[in-house]
């Protein structure tokens, strides 16, 4: 699905708004409630980034592919502001990173999602195949301060 008009996005790591970021993971995210801007900055750096933004620069959304470019890839840490939801930009930015040239012949794709299956779904994501062989540390609290 296209953007629709005054938005684009960009795998430039020099583009993203790391405060942005740090900040939607760290205080809205389910997932990475409390993480230190550190590690958020960590992680952009060893991770294809993708922002998406309007075009006067303002970073609406982001997404993060997690991949040694060659077999395997783990899609993380996507949003779209909260107000801007339901407008069409996350299938926009998800559009723009399955043809990213560094995540094509990749043999596994994988994420994890606790509500947005029917739209990952349309992008070909399912049950792993033999689920009893996938296995995982999970500290789900990590970043959570006592």
């Amino acid at each position: 699905m296209p953007l629709p008009q005054g938005y684009e996005v960009s795998s430039d790591p020099t583009r993203i708004d790391i405060d942005y970021v740090h900040r939607y993971l760290s205080e809205v995210s389910y997932w990475a409630h409390g993480i230190p801007r550190d590690v958020v900055a960590r992680s952009l750096a060893n991770s294809i980034v993708f922002g998406l933004y309007k075009t006067d620069g303002a970073q609406l959304g982001f997404a993060r592919v997690i991949t040694d470019r060659a077999t395997f890839a783990w899609l993380a840490d996507v949003f779209i502001d909260p107000a801007l939801q339901g407008k069409g930009l996350g299938k926009g930015l998800l559009d723009a990173i399955f043809v990213h040239p560094d995540l094509q012949g990749l043999r596994r794709f994988m994420l994890a999602t606790q509500d947005a299956h029917s739209l990952y779904q349309k992008y070909g994501f399912g049950p792993p195949p033999n689920p009893d062989r996938l296995m995982a540390i999970v500290k789900a609290d990590i970043y959570r301060q006592p």
